[in-house]
C-alpha cells in the first residue's frame, strides 16, 4: 500500500511542516454496521417514529437512507449499473438537488417497509458494501470526488473516508434521539470521522485573507478529538499536522458538538464554542459543513 508524506518548507523562517496523510477507514465499516444493527434491534416501536435532528427525517427514515447507501453503492460502483440518469449536472447545486431528490424518493418508498425488514436488509447488504470498498486501490482515482472539500478529483481513500463520515453521522443522529450516542464517541470510531471532516478546512477558508505565517488551531475535546492546524503561506491556507508557531487564533469545540456543527444541525453553537485571538478567523469555522448541501 502506497503512503505519501508531503513536507512543506518555508525557507523564509526555516519552518518545516508536514501535511496530513491519507485516512484509512475501510476496516471500520463492519464495526460501524454491527453497532447499527445492534442499535436498531434494541429500539421500541415508538423509537422508530421519533424525529431526529435531520430535517424531515425520523429514526426509520435515516435507517432507510443507510440501506439506500449500501444498495446504491454496490449497484452503481461494484456492478456498474447506473439506473436513473441524473441528466445534465451543471455544477455543485445541481448535484445536491439530484441527490436530495434521490434520497427523498427512496425514503418515501421505504415507509411501507417494516423496521424488522429494514434491519434484516441492512445486515445483508452491509458486508458486500464493505467488501467492495476494501477491494479498491486507495490511490486510484475515485468515481466520485469529495466536493465539500473542494476536490474535482479524489483518491479512493478520501472517497471511502467520506462514505465513513456519512455512515457515522447518520447513525449518530439516530443514537442522539434515543440516548445512546456514547458508543460512537470512542477514539477508534470518532477520530476518523473528525479527521476526514476537517479536510474541508483549506477549501472552507479559501476566500479568507491571512498574513504570512499566521496559524489557526482547532481543538476538539474528548477521547476521539484532537488538534488541527491551518497555516497561511502567503498565498493561501494549507492544512498542516503540527506547528511550532503560536496560533493567531484558537477554536475550541466540545466533542459532542463538532459533528453536529459539520452536518448542518439547526442548533446555535455560539455559547458552546470558545474562540480566542482573531475572532473573524475563528468565526469562519462556524459556517463549515462536511456534507453535501
Amino acid at each position: 500500500m502506497k503512503h505519501i508524506t508531503i513536507f512543506l518548507f518555508c525557507n523564509f523562517t526555516n519552518i518545516i511542516m508536514q501535511s496530513p496523510g491519507p485516512i484509512y477507514t475501510w476496516h471500520l465499516f463492519p464495526k460501524l454496521d454491527a453497532k447499527l444493527v445492534g442499535l436498531l434491534s434494541s429500539l421500541s416501536p415508538s423509537d422508530w417514529e421519533k424525529q431526529t435532528i435531520a430535517p424531515l427525517w425520523t429514526v426509520k427514515d435515516i435507517a432507510a437512507h443507510l440501506l439506500d447507501t449500501n444498495l446504491r453503492t454496490v449497484s452503481m460502483l461494484r456492478d456498474g449499473y447506473q439506473g436513473e440518469s441524473p441528466g445534465v449536472i451543471h455544477g455543485y447545486q445541481d448535484l445536491v438537488a439530484y441527490l436530495n431528490r434521490l434520497n427523498a424518493d427512496w425514503v418515501t418508498a421505504m415507509k411501507r417497509i417494516s423496521p424488522k425488514v429494514l434491519i434484516e436488509l441492512l445486515a445483508i447488504t452491509g458486508p458486500p458494501y464493505a467488501n467492495y470498498l476494501k477491494s479498491l486501490d486507495p490511490f486510484e482515482k475515485a468515481k466520485f470526488s469529495v466536493a465539500w472539500a473542494g476536490e474535482e478529483e479524489s483518491f479512493n481513500w478520501f472517497h471511502i473516508a467520506r462514505e465513513y463520515t456519512e455512515k457515522w453521522h447518520h447513525q449518530q443522529q439516530i443514537r442522539l434521539v434515543v440516548g445512546q450516542e456514547e458508543a460512537l464517541y470512542s477514539p477508534e470510531l470518532y477520530h476518523p470521522y473528525l479527521e476526514t471532516s476537517m479536510r474541508a478546512l483549506p477549501y472552507h477558508y479559501r476566500n479568507i485573507k491571512g498574513i504570512k505565517e499566521e496559524l489557526i488551531q482547532f481543538s476538539i475535546s474528548g477521547e476521539g478529538g484532537g488538534d488541527w492546524f491551518l497555516y497561511y503561506n502567503g498565498e493561501r491556507w494549507i492544512q498542516v499536522v503540527d506547528a511550532t508557531l503560536n496560533p493567531i487564533c484558537k477554536v475550541e469545540i466540545p466533542g459532542h458538538i463538532a459533528w453536529k456543527l459539520f452536518t448542518n444541525a439547526s442548533i446555535n453553537f455560539d455559547k458552546d464554542i470558545l474562540i480566542t485571538g482573531k475572532q473573524e478567523l475563528g468565526n469562519k469555522l462556524l459556517e463549515m459543513k462536511a456534507v453535501m448541501m
